[in-house]
């Protein structure tokens, strides 16, 4: 462990941009329940090239270093569509943000923030978000309840001290994000297999399966109905047409179509359910590397894919139905289709459900009218600058 000065300095360099991604590797590395990602994702992530968030946003990397070796970093990042949202729902104007959060020590941990916060009031803003990494549709939140346990597909997993660190810094939490845990080889309680039958029943009901043949279209209706029905949501930023190109080009190969469904109300698409394959479980023994081999074992794991756990990462009703038994009813039967198929197709027995902020009524009434229970818990704090 390195133990001479520290120094906080702006990425700039290739040699940099390696330093920035390796050192989380390290630093989790003992960590059983950290799956790492693949190299080449985290550099999409961070390279404006490749990540359509930057068409609405700009950042700037750090790294923390003592004796030349790095001892943690961090991202500050404005995205200027939070700007224009109104206050009340979560951001708007002098709104800058920090992620991709990674420390050794305290010291390191309340440095970077601070260089953070330093290149946010540059630029003008006036209170700062995090951890954000980067967009609020990526990986929102540190982690506060979980830690005993792997994250599923596309969810953050932080180490316990990290909570401590931030709120040292000065920061309070501003919202709470849940995922809930479900056993889905049960069958749902008689309520809910009512109502799924009462509307299998009902003609203008249709619940169809996505066409991947037909994506680009199929992703447009998704979408459509997504920053529809989240709109009023605290935190709520529209997706924009370059981010879904890059979501879509990543999700692609985990796109199966009886596990993402589309509700139909007289013709019109009116809800949509996305669940992926746990992808971790596979990615797990990579340790964040292809090579040699495991690009092949998951290729192959690709064209049938088997696992323990799905997670359901999105959901959505449109807005004009949310206070309507009907987006109840759609939302069970969608959930019960999606079950039926991930335990005969998929041998899962166990499902995951968000995030889902932690005052959501709808989302959390549905949660608990299917027996699941929150399982991990995400913090986005907040601090004026």
């Amino acid at each position: 462990m390195p133990s001479g000065p520290l120094s906080i300095r702006p990425v700039s360099s290739k040699r940099d941009i390696k330093q920035f991604i390796e050192i989380a590797y390290r630093l989790n590395g003992d960590d059983p329940n950290w799956v790492a990602p693949l190299r080449d994702e985290v550099a999409g992530t961070i390279n404006p090239k490749k990540n359509g968030w930057f068409s609405h946003a700009e950042a700037q990397l750090f790294l923390a270093e003592r004796d030349g070796e790095p001892v943690g970093r961090i991202s500050a990042h404005i995205d200027f569509l939070a700007l224009d949202m109104p206050p009340e729902k979560g951001f708007g104007p002098g709104t800058g943000f920090w992620g991709m959060f990674e420390a050794e020590d305290q010291n390191a941990a309340k440095a970077l923030i601070n260089a953070a916060e330093d290149w946010l009031r540059g630029k003008g803003m006036t209170r700062a978000f995090g951890p954000v990494s980067l967009s609020i549709w990526e990986e929102p939140g540190l982690l506060v309840k979980g830690h005993d346990h792997s994250p599923t597909v596309l969810m953050g997993h932080h180490p316990a001290k990290y909570q401590g660190w931030i709120e040292a810094a000065g920061y309070k939490e501003a919202k709470k994000l849940l995922t809930y845990e479900l056993d889905v080889s049960k069958q749902f309680p008689p309520l809910i297999n009512r109502i799924v039958e009462n509307g299998e029943k009902n003609p203008k009901i249709r619940i169809r399966k996505v066409d991947k043949s037909k994506f680009d279209r199929e992703a447009a209706i998704i979408m459509a109905i997504l920053n529809d029905a989240w709109s009023d949501n605290w935190g709520f930023i529209p997706l924009t047409q370059p981010e879904i190109d890059d979501v879509g080009k990543k999700l692609k190969p985990l796109v199966f179509e009886d596990l993402i469904l589309i509700a139909e109300l007289e013709g019109e698409p009116v809800a949509f359910m996305v669940t992926l394959p746990d992808l971790n479980e596979q990615l797990k023994p990579l340790k964040g590397s292809l090579l040699p081999f495991g690009w092949a074992k998951l290729l192959l794991w690709l064209r049938k894919p088997k696992a323990r756990t799905m997670r359901v990462p999105l959901m959505g009703v449109v807005k004009r139905l949310q206070a309507s038994r009907m987006a109840s009813q759609l939302a069970f039967m969608m959930i019960e289709y999606i079950r039926r198929a991930a335990v005969a197709n998929y041998g899962a027995t166990r499902g995951e459900i968000g995030w889902v902020l932690d005052d959501n009524q709808g989302m959390n009434a549905i949660a608990d009218a299917i027996d699941s229970w929150v399982n991990r818990e995400y913090a986005i704090y907040q601090k004026p600058l």
